[in-house]
């Protein structure tokens, strides 16, 4: 990791700025409160001198237990974490974050980010904190801790867990996740039984960490770097290695010198720092789910992001990162090749990279990462011999939806064959859909023959978004029927108004936006429905006359519209009255307007 700009130890901020924790711990105004608020911080042995001392009072924002396998890991770092904050002169409080485990969460994990986030923001804005370390890894941890750091806008930096280290069943690399898809087309074409399936599962998580392919938790990790939120170098360290203690150690003793320095998220989230997010995005195969969550981080801190920028500023940048599901490598490969740096340089050298974007240690991208080797070309790609060319995101609209996107990097030779080689359409494929309503449906039905599923049918799925769902599901990535998998068609064109793992290697059509539930064009569709995609104009229409698809929503209207199930508990009740579409950020509408409440809120009143 890159060394951080020195600062001096100090009992107030380096600017002469009082400390927000002064507020609570040393008042001589208010003597009463302030001893009602020392008392209870004394009890498990902190004592009065150092609360009183002027040292900052760092957070542990921490997402690790035993419910969150992927971030427990922190609760190790924490000890790091601590003796850095210590050594720099400040006084470490660590506090729990709503658990978000994806592969542990029913209906799905993404339905707890915006919970996750309502509670940071509560925590780092009423209680006596300075700045805040922020503990990521798992899915939706990262931009949860984000989005809150971004809302309350007090001094904070990231630390990632790392992912695991990389899975090995019989001399090959299995990839967390991507593993799963490819099992369960094994499973299907009858290749193994469900054991097999599960030990060959289970191979791909040999360690503590997130998942070692380029699914969402690396692409957000090494997002949050690119942001500028964590320390240069850091994003890609396996959760095991030294170094990752060694990373913790440099944080903490880093957010000590940002709150004297009083560099703030707001001083670091620019429009520049997220285009960056972008084009690094594309030169590492990232998840279709960072669209979501980096705008969603955007939306908070007041800078204006839409789907359309990811097309904009992503779609013509190279892949670069030769790892699984975009490509052959994992985690531990990535970091040994060099990792986000020396991505971002390889950028920096055709002019992608906006340089001057500030991060957490003082200095700009282009200082972290200029001249940062490749060290394994295998791994990581010079650009100019990429893995492939335009490989961002495309977005589509049009009859279907308002907008849409489609993986470009994941494209497979024979998908491409298939249905976008046509030198007379070149870019674009027709097909009879076949349409499931939720997983269960799919799940029952997709190896039906009466169906009529062939080589180019395209299959749908709605009722799957923030609302239908709710929360937006991991389901789009749907397999063919176990017929075709044995006659070698591994992938049908998959539409959804849902999201899709980002570990998964489907290019599919996904986080459809306005979702069914919400009156989207999908809710519309018939199975026999024939529908058109053009990558190159960027549409996708129901091939139906006008006035056929506007009585097919009368009728729709009519009946209530798209049906939804029941909410299950409070929160996904209050949660589905208040959140937005995909392309949106799935935020909670009312949240976006509080922003940077540590300034424009000033401290909250006393609570006796």
């Amino acid at each position: 990791m890159t060394d951080t700009k020195p600062t001096s130890p100090q009992n107030s901020s380096g600017t002469g700025r009082r400390l927000r924790s002064r507020a609570w711990f040393d008042n001589p105004d208010n003597p009463d409160m302030t001893a009602l608020y020392l008392e209870r911080y004394l009890n498990y042995g902190l004592t009065r001198e150092e609360l009183q001392s002027g040292a900052p009072i760092i957070g542990i924002a921490q997402t690790g237990s035993d419910l969150s396998p992927c971030n427990r890991h922190h609760l190790v770092l924490a000890e790091r974490l601590r003796e850095g904050i210590r050594s720099a002169g400040g006084i470490a409080i660590e506090f729990p974050v709503h658990p978000i485990q994806e592969t542990g969460k029913r209906p799905t994990a993404s339905l707890d980010r915006n919970l996750a986030y309502l509670g940071l923001v509560e925590v780092l804005y009423g209680y006596p904190l300075d700045g805040v370390v922020l503990t990521i890894g798992c899915d939706k941890t990262t931009p949860a801790c984000l989005m809150a750091a971004a809302t309350v806008d007090i001094p904070a930096i990231a630390l990632s867990v790392g992912p695991m280290l990389n899975g090995w069943f019989r001399g090959e690399r299995t990839g967390s996740g991507t593993i799963v898809w490819k099992a369960r087309q094994m499973m299907a074409a009858g290749e193994i039984d469900y054991q097999g399936f599960i030990e060959l599962v289970a191979s791909s998580a040999p360690s503590t960490g997130y998942c070692n392919t380029m699914g969402t938790a690396s692409t957000m990790n090494s997002l949050a770097e690119v942001l500028g939120m964590q320390l240069p170098g850091s994003a890609a360290i396996p959760a095991p290695y030294r170094e990752r203690q060694q990373a913790a150690y440099e944080t903490g003793k880093r957010i000590v010198e940002m709150v004297h320095q009083d560099i703030k998220p707001s001083d670091i989230l620019t429009r520049d720092s997220f285009l960056n997010a972008i084009v690094v995005n594309s030169a590492i195969g990232g998840s279709t789910n960072a669209p979501i969550h980096i705008n969603a981080i955007a939306k908070h801190i007041g800078v204006e992001l839409t789907v359309d920028d990811w097309q904009t500023h992503g779609l013509g940048v190279p892949l670069l990162v030769n790892l699984q599901p975009a490509g052959e490598y994992l985690g531990e490969d990535f970091h040994r090749a060099g990792g986000v740096p020396a991505v971002v340089s390889q950028l920096m050298t055709k002019g992608l990279i906006r340089e001057d974007a500030p991060t957490a240690n003082g200095r700009s991208i282009g200082e972290n990462c200029r001249n940062r080797e490749i060290l394994d070309t295998r791994v990581i790609y010079p650009i100019d011999q990429p893995l492939r060319i335009n490989a961002g995101f495309v977005v589509l609209r049009g009859n279907l939806f308002d907008a849409a996107i489609m993986k470009t990097s994941v494209i497979s030779d024979g998908f491409r064959e298939r249905y976008l080689s046509n030198p007379d359409d070149p870019e674009a494929f027709e097909g009879r859909v076949v349409v499931f309503d939720g997983p269960e449906d799919y799940h029952h039905r997709i190896d039906d023959p009466d169906l009529g599923i062939d080589a180019y049918t395209i299959l749908v799925i709605r009722g799957t978004g923030p609302i239908g769902y709710p929360g937006a599901a991991e389901v789009v990535n749907m397999r063919p029927p176990a017929e075709l998998i044995k006659q070698g068609i591994h992938s049908l064109p998959c539409i959804g108004d849902g999201r899709q793992s980002g570990t998964s290697g489907s290019p599919s059509i996904l986080n459809a936006a306005p979702e069914a539930a919400a009156g989207g064009g999908l809710a519309l569709l018939r199975t026999g429905d024939r529908i058109r995609i053009d990558l190159r104009r960027g549409s996708a229409d129901l091939l139906i006359p006008d006035a056929e698809l506007a009585e097919r929503r009368a009728a729709l209207e009519a009946a209530g519209g798209y049906p939804a199930p029941p909410s299950q508990t409070p929160w996904q009740e209050i949660q589905r009255g208040m959140v937005d579409q995909l392309d949106k950020g799935m935020v909670l509408k009312p949240a976006v307007k509080y922003q940077r409440v540590a300034r424009t809120m000033g401290i909250p009143r006393d609570n006796h």
